[in-house]
């Protein structure tokens, strides 16, 4: 069993890698106000950015899926890490050197699978990158340098070699400590007769790495005649490395993406390193697989999809490459961005083109010129005789159920238009009615029924103890007023202590507000805050009872503040709103009792006991109101 990782470390850990910077390798972010900053979700499907980041409390939250926590808890959930494996992960990132309990620490037995196999990979990164200068691979520096690429660019790209032998690698790995099963797990072994055998032999090596930089497989190009096997072979599916999940480039194209809001898919590893050296520094390319649904998400929020964001594809100019645009463009509507498509002249690729015309080629190659959709429905409208009556209504009866897919109407309707005049129909109205007609009975069959989950069966299931996000938002004021007082205890506990510590679980009138407020307070107190706020805030988040009340927690402590200036006037104002409003519950209460009371049936002392205690809310109440904050 594995041994506990040192509390103190765990809390170094926390205080030394910034949560910002750590969100940033997966998604771009962008200032919120108030110190927070935003991005599109990376754990739900998202058009609008409603994953906020504060630095300031190390905490994230989406208010979408309601996803949220600490660095930690992110780098646990975006990488399905866990606790262990994203205290180790996020350790190495900080230089800290963890100590470990109940028994100590043997790192070949001890540490997470996803570590171990990562570790391995980068291992067998330096291995094929150190073997690219042996005589051996005298074969693949030729591959390189005909292509146009020097032992310069060969560096930056991490490219290397894997000897023809059976075993080098797997011998190599076996030396640093790592058993057979993680080899073959690994896909970087595979079981032969006698054991396990390099599965990459003889061939040039492109390490695969994931958004945070992590080599997690590799792409391996055949270099001899000899070799019975594919012209790429990729590494399998395995725990770490997903085909459909990982972009070649994307962790040193990234930074450039988000900052330019513009990404180019081109179809190959040399492709994306004759874009890169061109200065298209946005290049990336899919490994062995379609362009398809998580690649987009994964742009998606690199580009913080919006109108204004490009995204150029370049397939070759044959069949099969016109076959990839059409699927990337059944793919199109999942992006907010502008999609084209680039095809070099004489249908050469971008690594052929540099090669035949320079950098300045590329660079002209992927300027965003030809639309997506203006791509496929030429596509789709060269195949019939268009000289013809019956040929253009057999296009049309084709390409309209494809513009009607298209759901910003404004673009839907521009480029019905567009496909009268490539069809040659002079009626353009007819092509525009028809596209309609064709969106609205989609929309319509789309819309019948209630949505999954969503029917009589799932709406008398009982609700969850804490309602999703905006359910207790700001539609009552006393639950707004409850909220917003909450945000200030967790936000800014100088600003509401020590009055706060003394408000009762009942002066928050919606359940999960009073769950969160008794988490405060066995948390020891918003005065805790005050003097260690990012201390506070995981002790809050540790003593909520269950997961929901730990998501609002989250929840609280990073939405925006209502108002813009907040200072001690403001949190005044909310402390008073709560008591104030506990205030006049109480007397209402205590007024039903003396009424009942005074009917000549009650006890007198009692009655006495009752008249007293409502002459003192009552004078209570008009203090708060008269003096404000100063009456608390």
């Amino acid at each position: 069993m594995a041994g506990r990782i040192n509390d103190e470390d765990v809390k170094a850990v926390r205080d030394a890698v910034p949560i910002d910077a750590v969100v940033s390798e997966y998604l771009q972010l962008r200032n919120a106000g108030g110190g927070n900053l935003k991005g599109l979700c990376p754990f739900h499907d998202e058009k609008s950015p409603s994953f906020q980041v504060s630095p300031s409390k190390g905490l994230f939250h989406c208010f979408g899926c309601q996803e949220g926590g600490d660095t930690l808890t992110f780098v646990m959930k975006v990488d399905h890490l866990t606790f262990s494996e994203a205290v180790e992960r996020l350790a190495a990132k900080a230089g800290i050197t963890l100590r470990y309990e109940e028994g100590g620490y043997n790192p070949s037995h001890q540490r997470g699978e996803r570590i171990r196999l990562v570790e391995a990979h980068k291992a067998a990164a330096e291995f094929y990158t150190a073997q690219l200068e042996s005589p051996e691979a005298e074969i693949g520096r030729k591959f390189l340098a005909e292509r146009g690429f020097d032992q310069a660019a060969a560096a930056h790209f991490g490219v290397g070699y894997s000897p023809a032998g059976w075993d080098h690698l797997t011998r190599f790995l076996r030396g640093k400590g790592f058993t057979d099963k993680e080899l073959t797990l690994s896909g970087l072994s595979q079981e032969g007769r006698r054991g396990p055998i390099d599965r990459f032999r003889g061939r040039l090596m492109w390490p695969i790495r994931d958004i945070g930089g992590e080599v997690v497989g590799f792409g391996a190009r055949k270099l001899r005649d000899d070799d019975n096997g594919p012209k790429y072979l990729n590494t399998p599916e395995t725990p770490i490395y997903k085909k459909s999940q990982v972009l070649y480039g994307i962790d040193l194209a990234k930074k450039e993406i988000a900052k330019s809001s513009r990404a180019v898919v081109v179809e190959g590893y040399t492709d994306v390193m004759a874009c890169h050296l061109a200065g298209v520094t946005t290049a990336i390319a899919t490994c062995g697989t379609a362009f398809g649904g998580d690649h987009i998400k994964i742009l998606r929020r690199l580009l913080m999809d919006n109108g204004s964001a490009r995204v150029i594809f370049t397939f070759d100019g044959d069949a099969a490459g016109q076959k990839a645009a059409l699927r990337a463009f059944e793919d199109d509507q999942k992006f907010a961005a502008e999609t084209y498509i680039a095809i070099a002249p004489d249908g050469m690729d971008p690594c052929d083109l540099r090669l035949a015309k320079g950098d300045a080629a590329v660079t002209d190659l992927v300027e965003p010129r030809t639309p997506l959709f203006e791509f496929a429905l030429r596509q789709i409208v060269a195949r019939y005789d268009l000289e013809t009556p019956a040929g253009r209504a057999a296009a049309l009866d084709e390409a309209a159920p494809v513009v009607a897919r298209i759901k910003n109407s404004g673009a839907q309707h521009e480029v019905a238009v567009q496909l009268a005049g490539m069809l040659g129909i002079l009626d353009t109205q007819f092509v525009v009615k028809r596209v309609a007609q064709l969106a609205r009975w989609a929309r319509d069959r789309g819309g019948k029924g209630p949505a999954p989950g969503r029917g009589p069966q799932a709406l008398t299931q009982a609700a969850p103890a804490v309602p999703s996000g905006p359910a207790l938002n700001l539609r009552n004021p006393v639950y707004a007023t409850e909220r917003e007082l909450l945000k200030l205890a967790l936000q800014r506990p100088d600003l509401v202590s020590p009055a706060f510590d003394a408000y009762g679980v009942d002066e928050f009138t919606a359940a999960p507000y009073a769950a969160v407020r008794q988490a405060v307070m066995e948390a020891g107190g918003a005065e805790l805050g005050a003097q260690d706020p990012q201390e506070y805030l995981v002790r809050v988040r540790d003593a909520a009872p269950d997961d929901a009340v730990r998501a609002m927690v989250t929840e609280l402590a990073v939405e925006a503040i209502m108002r813009r200036t907040v200072d001690e006037a403001y949190a005044g104002e909310q402390l008073v709103t709560v008591r104030l409003r506990a205030v006049d519950r109480r007397i209402r209460d205590v007024q039903g009792t003396f009424t009942r009371l005074s009917g000549g049936h009650g006890d007198p002392q009692q009655l006495a006991n009752v008249q007293n205690e409502l002459w003192v809310l009552q004078q209570y109440a008009r203090a708060l109101r008269e003096r404000g904050a100063a009456a608390l």
